[in-house]
């Protein structure tokens, strides 16, 4: 596997209410029990492509 992306530090990560399913993408509409980066990559053999920096984001929207 190749080097894991930080979700936590990704734009599009969020914590959900749901017990079963903790963590989130907003880019790929979907909540898992693992990290998305690591359900993307076992779903698509890719790292994700969405990443984008949290830090990033809020220098842009300044």
């Amino acid at each position: 596997m190749p080097e894991n992306i930080n979700c936590r530090a990704c734009k599009f990560y969020y914590i959900t209410w749901d017990p079963k399913n903790p963590m989130g993408c907003r880019a790929y509409g979907f909540k898992s029990k693992q990290l998305p980066s690591i359900i993307v990559f076992k779903s698509t053999s890719e790292r994700c492509n969405a990443f984008q920096s949290k830090k990033q984001a809020h220098r842009s929207e300044h």
